[in-house]
């Protein structure tokens, strides 16, 4: 039997953070951000709040299928009337009974993320505090549950592990790529505790090769629970990185060796002098050519 991607055989379960855990308090920035996220999308059919003056220029819009916007096809398509739905929560929503949003916004220095799931969709959007208020810098949806869309290669990781095909731009930069493919060489190793020292205690990831999300102890279990070789990472094909402060923002796209593509965007961050982890949203290019 072939074997799948690593996340999607170790992944245990895990809600959204913020739901009842204490480490997760809301403070008065994230219920700001979350008004702010609230207003600009609303029931999630149509985004009236959403213009020019709200998307950063860096913006982009990335649904359940894969398929990425960039800010100017985001507009032409919003004054087109078409509109584009909001693949996650809402009050019309029939997958939550109570109708109520599972919502939840935490605020990093110049960074915000809301999160969003409602069963089978996870969709987070990340804003940026600018001088005249929250920018939306990306929007990104997983959907989860139907049968794994890449499956792993032979094993070895020389793309990402050691080479990638991106040039750093700063010393930030670089030091994110190293975290990267340390945490990389981790999963390819199952070495649980060299993962875990690149990620932060908050870190959650969903993707659309796994049937439900992740948490850091999960993963962790699952690496030393795995008892199969031949697992690898996915290789980089491109990436591009949005730093804020201590908070850097990176958005790749991935190609296995057998399967479609993905996108992914991860956030890391700077403490105590060490970029970790925290972040994970991979979602399967469902359009593009898969290879064999």
């Amino acid at each position: 039997m072939k074997r799948i991607l690593a996340l999607a055989i170790a992944v245990l379960g895990a809600g959204l953070p913020g739901s009842g855990n204490p480490a997760y308090a809301i403070t008065a920035d994230d219920q700001a951000l979350l008004q702010v996220d609230r207003a600009a999308f609303g029931l999630g059919h149509s985004f009236p709040a959403l213009n020019e003056k709200v998307l950063d220029p860096d913006f982009t819009w990335t649904d359940s299928s894969g398929k990425t916007l960039n800010t100017s096809e985001f507009l032409r398509i919003l004054s087109s009337g078409k509109g584009l739905a909001r693949e996650s929560g809402g009050k019309d929503d029939v997958s939550r009974p109570d109708g109520l949003r599972a919502a939840t916004a935490h605020t990093y220095g110049l960074v915000g993320l809301v999160q969003e799931d409602n069963g089978k969709v996870y969709s987070v959007r990340i804003w940026i505090r600018r001088a005249t208020g929250w920018n939306l810098l990306l929007y990104q949806a997983v959907s989860i549950g139907a049968p794994p869309s890449a499956q792993t290669g032979n094993g070895t990781c020389e793309n990402p592990c050691n080479t990638v095909p991106f040039e750093p731009r700063n010393e930030d930069e670089r030091e994110v790529i190293h975290a990267y493919q340390a945490v990389e060489r981790a999963v390819t190793a199952h070495d649980s505790a060299a993962w875990g020292a690149h990620i932060a205690d908050e870190f959650f990831a969903v993707t659309s090769n796994s049937d439900r999300p992740v948490d850091k102890a999960k993963r962790m279990a699952g690496l030393d629970n795995q008892k199969v070789g031949g697992i690898a990472p996915f290789p980089l094909v491109s990436a591009r990185m949005f730093e804020f402060g201590d908070v850097m923002v990176m958005t790749s796209r991935q190609q296995p060796e057998r399967g479609l593509p993905l996108h992914v965007t991860r956030v890391w961050f700077k403490r105590k002098g060490v970029w970790l982890e925290a972040y994970s949203y991979q979602t399967t290019i469902q359009a593009a050519p898969s290879t064999q």
